[in-house]
């Protein structure tokens, strides 16, 4: 029943799924830090930095994400020349796609983080610039400790999302999971088994960081 898969074996689908992976640890890491300095935009009592963290979020979660990876291809690289510093097609592709899951993933992650800072008393706050702490330094030291550890369960979420949302990629000739399905798909007769075979290679991804992470999350939550 499975011996379509011999003429796709290791490399191909192996190599696919690790493409997923390597999208979305990088893309993950890059939305963590992006959507943490978002975070603090929209929390900042600057109101230029505010106004941007704020349009920021709002404009692009109302973006498609294929509309975002598209624009990352053919308006940064096709229009603008921008190459992320690779000669190599596939490695532009890959970069680009990073580029795109980040900027649209961070706003989730800014908003997710957001929320867990509003759970933080504000007296505590009002404590630390009591003492001389400057807005960095209360938030940094003070504020985001307490608000990563509310939040692990939502940004739990975000990542797994992340994890499929890795298929976009493919729009733009990425070689991902969804990428080596579409062609088995174009070249098997055998559909429904195939989209069965990705859809358990997914879960397999991301049903284990919802359990370790959401087990982290009761772990790590503050007592209040």
């Amino acid at each position: 029943m499975f011996d379509f898969l011999s003429d796709y074996d290791d490399p191909s689908i192996w190599g696919a799924f690790w493409m997923t992976v390597k999208l979305t640890a990088l893309s993950g890491v890059g939305s963590l830090v992006w959507g943490t300095l978002l975070a603090a935009m929209r929390v900042s009592p600057v109101p230029l930095m505010r106004g941007f963290g704020t349009a920021y979020v709002n404009i692009v979660r109302n973006i498609p994400l294929t509309v975002i990876i598209l624009f990352t291809s053919l308006g940064l690289a096709d229009t603008f020349g921008m190459t992320m510093g690779a000669s190599d097609f596939k490695v532009q592709g890959f970069r680009l796609a990073v580029l795109g899951l980040v900027a649209y993933t961070a706003a989730f992650v800014c908003e997710a983080i957001r929320s867990g800072i509003n759970t933080v008393p504000l007296g505590q706050a009002e404590a630390a610039r009591a003492i001389g702490l400057s807005f960095s330094q209360t938030l940094s030291l003070i504020i985001l400790p307490q608000a990563f550890r509310s939040v692990i369960g939502p940004l739990a979420n975000v990542l797994i999302a992340l994890t499929k949302n890795t298929t976009v990629a493919a729009a733009i000739g990425v070689a991902e999971a969804a990428f080596l399905m579409k062609e088995m798909i174009e070249n098997e007769a055998q559909t429904l088994l195939i989209g069965a075979v990705f859809a358990f290679g997914f879960v397999v991804l991301t049903l284990p960081t919802g359990l370790i992470l959401g087990w982290l999350s009761k772990r790590l939550a503050v007592k209040r």
